[in-house]
Formats: structure tokens, sequence, C-alpha cells
């Protein structure tokens, strides 16, 4: 297996500390024969010491990892300027992996200072979410870095396209003839694809205040999910072939019924207790700007208008300083045509199979008869536990990621999809044509917000 260097840009800051690294090291522990060069850039002013003991205490949970990596140098740089990008540019090898791990402001400022410059053969560029503010911004970001690389020499990273429940989902709905017949508007009668959180702002109002939950959640996550589960089946799950399957999705989705005022909602929590914490008002967290109204609860329905899925409502949810963690994806059956008579008991669907990430596990639902009452019709559930899979998200992503493969990343068309089909609920809410609702933390939401809280 060929060494590949990882150049991670925002090397001293805390998406590297807490989250790459300690993925690195899960990674590179369960494939020691992979060889990683890693370097880093960071603002902080850190000697060749510093660096190593960062690297090592991120190691810590498999410290064995670190045989396998060579822990290169650190700059101390500001990636925003011309003039240092030039000289960390001038500094890479061929095929380098180049990684900024910085806010969207400062990766969008650092790909504006590499203009012009020639970067070396093969080298990937990977960046977090947002990939831009709206459509219009993401389509220039993607026009200036396809002038430094090609389209597969860039690695959007949606850590959620590296969940293994997600690509488990993959395998049962393709590989499966129960479900591949089924897989349509013909006999589904919903999705529900949500990520509800206990935790609240947890320091991170910089950010999230001018996102929101559906920008947060719904714009990026969410809808890869809604692609991945509603896509045609691709011919092979290389980079073109599946993510022109979920581009195709993508470009087929818009607010149900074109209808904002219906099919969306939006709510922020005020003061509350979760499990054992009182959590303040969102309003009253440090760094909020009460006036943004910023949601803390989202929920938009889509439709994909597509042959296949034409009239089902796809829900998408996500909030903060809910009762507890439920990251799941619902899909319900429409009712059985038929029900003999001498059944008792009218089941409102025809079973629903569930998707829960975290744990990772696969239910059924099922309308059964037995018991005391065999005419009687009652619920029982098929659990499968979907096994251990990849503890942490991004090891999937990096493991993709330094093999060269953006499969499992979010194609330019992609990116600004997902901006084009949210921008009519941004525009409503904006002007307030939808109002805020309110939910006190550690309850399920707003009381008006029916089934979606079960």
């Amino acid at each position: 297996m060929p060494t590949t260097t990882l150049f991670i840009l925002g090397a001293s800051g805390d998406l590297t500390s807490r989250l790459l690294l300690p993925s690195l090291a899960a990674l590179m522990s369960k494939h020691p024969k992979r060889k990683v060069i890693l370097r880093g850039a960071g603002s902080e002013d850190w000697d060749a010491t510093t660096w190593r003991a960062a690297v090592t205490e991120a190691f810590t949970d498999a410290p064995e990892a670190l045989a396998h990596v060579t822990l290169s140098d650190y700059r101390q740089a500001d990636v925003t300027d011309a003039g240092a990008v030039a000289s960390l540019v001038e500094s890479l090898e061929p095929s380098t992996v180049l990684y900024f791990a910085l806010p969207p402001a400062v990766t969008a400022a650092a790909i504006d200072a590499m203009a012009g410059l020639t970067l070396p053969a093969g080298t990937v560029l990977a960046m977090e979410k947002p990939f831009g503010e709206d459509e219009a911004s993401a389509r220039a970001l993607n026009e200036k870095l396809l002038a430094l690389v090609p389209e597969q020499q860039v690695f959007r990273v949606d850590h959620f396209l590296g969940r293994s429940t997600l690509l488990n989902l993959l395998g049962v709905r393709l590989a499966n003839r129960i479900w591949e017949p089924v897989w349509s508007a013909e006999h589904i009668q919903a999705v529900l694809i949500r990520f509800d959180e206990s935790v609240a702002l947890e320091g991170r109002a910089r950010y999230y205040d001018k996102a929101g939950a559906m920008i947060d959640m719904i714009q990026s996550h969410l809808l890869q999910v809604l692609a991945l589960l509603a896509m045609d089946p691709p011919a092979t799950l290389d980079e073109r072939d599946l993510r022109d399957a979920k581009a195709a999705v993508l470009r087929a989705t818009h607010v149900f019924g074109d209808d904002v005022n219906e099919s969306t909602r939006r709510a922020q929590y005020t003061a509350g207790r979760v499990g054992d914490r009182d959590l303040p008002a969102y309003r009253d967290e440090d760094g909020v700007d009460a006036a943004r109204q910023t949601e803390t609860l989202a929920e938009v329905v889509f439709e994909v208008a597509s042959d296949r899925w034409a009239g089902v409502p796809f829900v998408l949810r996500s909030g903060k300083a809910l009762p507890k963690k439920c990251s799941e994806v619902v899909v319900t059956f429409k009712p059985v045509r038929h029900l003999p008579p001498g059944l008792s008991g009218v089941p409102a669907d025809g079973g629903r199979l569930t998707f829960s990430l975290g744990p990772d596990e696969m239910s059924l639902r099922l309308h059964v008869t037995g018991g005391d009452d065999p005419f009687a019709l009652r619920e029982e559930n098929l659990l499968a536990d979907l096994g251990e899979g990849q503890q942490r998200s991004y090891e999937e992503v990096l493991d993709e990621l330094l093999d060269g493969d953006v499969a499992l990343s979010v194609r330019a068309d992609e990116a600004e999809e997902c901006w084009r089909i949210i921008q009519p609920v941004r525009d409503a809410w904006a002007s307030d044509a939808v109002p805020i609702e309110e939910y006190a933390a550690g309850s399920p939401g707003p009381a008006a917000w029916a089934t979606s809280q079960a």
C-alpha cells in the first residue's frame, strides 16, 4: 500500500485535535499496512516538540498507530496570505492530500490565496461544509477549486456519508429482493430523516447563530441522506455512477407542494432542563444575537419529483436541546390494499423499516397476529444489530480520502443543488412568512408539532 502525505491546514485547531487525528489513529490501528506522512500548518507558533505532543495526545486511544505515521514538519502560517500559501504549495509533494481543517470563511480565503498557483500533480483538496453560503457563492467557490485541480481531486467532506449505517442502507435496499422492487411511491407512504440532539449550543454560537438548524443539518447532511435513500440503483459504486445517481435525486427535489408555509416549520428553545442539566434560553446563550431569531429546531417536507417518488413526503428534521439523541431514517410503507374481515385492528400503515444511527441497528415493524386472540393484530419489531462499524464517521472519510477515492464526497453540482433546494425556505423564514415557535429545552418540541416528535 503506497504512502500518502496528509497535510492539514489548521493543524493546531479544534477540528484537528477533536476529530481528524483521533479518527486517523483509529483508522491506522485497523489498517497497519497503510502508511501516512503527516504534515501540519496552523496559526499557533508551535515547535516540533509541541506538534509531536499534540499528535501523540490525539492518538491516546490507539498509541500503536503512531508507528505507522511519519510525523513531518509543522509550519506556522497565515493561510489567507498569498505569500505564505505560495510557500506552502512550493513544499508539497505530488499526490498530497491538503486538508482544510478551517472555518468556512478561512477556507474560502485560502482558496483565493491559491489563485494562479500550480499545484503538484495529484494534489487532493479536502474541505469541510458548508460549501459556500448560497447557490451563487457555492458555484463561485467550485469554479476557483476547479481552476486548481480537476473535480476528481476535490473532496468536499460530509462526514454523514462515512457513517456505516448509511452505507449499510445501500446494501439492504440494493441487494435484497424483498426491498428492491418496493422502493418507490407505489409502496412507500412517507420517509422521515431525523437528527435530534440533546446537546444545546455547546459554545458554537459563532457559527451556529448564523446557520441555524436548517443550514447546519438539513441543507447538507440530511439532504445527502435523502439522495442516498432515494437514488435509482447506480451501475456501480464508483464515484461517477454513485454521485450521478445522487445528483439526479437532488435536481428533482423541491419543497413539498412548493408551499413553504405548509411544508416548513421552525422553533427555538427556551429555558428548560435536559437530563440533569439546566439550560438557559437559546437567546440568552453567550454569543447569540437574539434579533436573528435563529431556529434550533427545523422541519422541512420535500418531494422528489420523479417517476419513482412523486407524491411521497420526505420529512427532514433536526434540532437541539431535545429530550434525547435520536438519529434515524424511517421508511413507512403504505397499508395493504385489502384486509380480510375478521381481523381486529386496522393498521395505519403497511409496516416500518427503521435505520438507527448510534446504536447502529435496523428494525422492521410488522403487523402480526397471535397470542390470546389469534385474529387480533399487534405490532412486533424484528431487530438487526448492524455491528460496531466505524466508531468514528471520519474514519471512513479518511479511508476513502487517503486512497484518493472521492465517491463518498459531495460533488460540485450536488453542493449547488442543496443550496438551490433550501433557498425558498430561507427567503420565507427571513421575511417571517413562517413564524418561529418556541419549545422548552428538554421537551420534544412545540406542542403543535405532533407526529414527527414521536
